[in-house]
């Protein structure tokens, strides 16, 4: 299961910390800077893809390359970089990596580390649908961003983790 801190709405529509895009300012108006409530959803989903890399890395040095770890510890590498790249749109500080491994990740056989890969993909699905996405609705480059981020959890990484539990089942 990923370790994630509670989401919080900090503010959503009260404060602001980053200016839109380059690109959204260029020509097309003015465009107000991101409320803090976006920022706060932003910073969740880094801290939540950046926990699951660790855990996933730790699976990986304990067990070398199995799958699917190997594979989505590299996808969830290509999901922290998309969310640094819509900071980076938006000239915003990248949070600090505060991401610690989670001690059952270094203790666990490779069936319970699968089945707690499916139940961390569940939970990501859920805080994406229920806090993160409804959060950044009205500013469409992060809601797409986020958007494939939650599908490749529940499309790619939970049916992968499904196998992987199933795979292990009788070791």
């Amino acid at each position: 299961m990923r370790q994630r801190r509670q989401y919080r709405n900090r503010g959503q529509g009260k404060g602001c910390r980053a200016e839109a895009p380059a690109s959204a300012r260029m020509g097309e108006g003015p465009v107000a800077p991101l409320p803090e409530g976006v920022v706060a959803a932003m910073d969740a989903a880094l801290a939540d893809e950046r926990n699951a890399v660790l855990n996933y890395r730790t699976v990986l040095d304990r067990f070398g390359p199995v799958h699917p770890f190997v594979n989505i510890v590299e996808a969830e590498q290509r999901h922290i970089n998309a969310l640094l790249k819509l900071y980076n749109s938006y000239n915003l500080p990248v949070p600090t990596d505060e991401a610690i491994v989670e001690p059952i990740f270094e203790t666990a056989d490779l069936h319970t580390l699968c089945e707690l890969g499916v139940q961390g993909e569940i939970d990501n699905v859920r805080l994406y649908d229920e806090e993160l996405l409804p959060a950044v609705a009205g500013h469409a480059n992060i809601v797409a961003v986020m958007t494939r981020l939650r599908d490749a959890s529940a499309l790619r990484h939970k049916p992968a983790f499904e196998r992987c539990a199933a795979r292990y089942a009788h070791n």
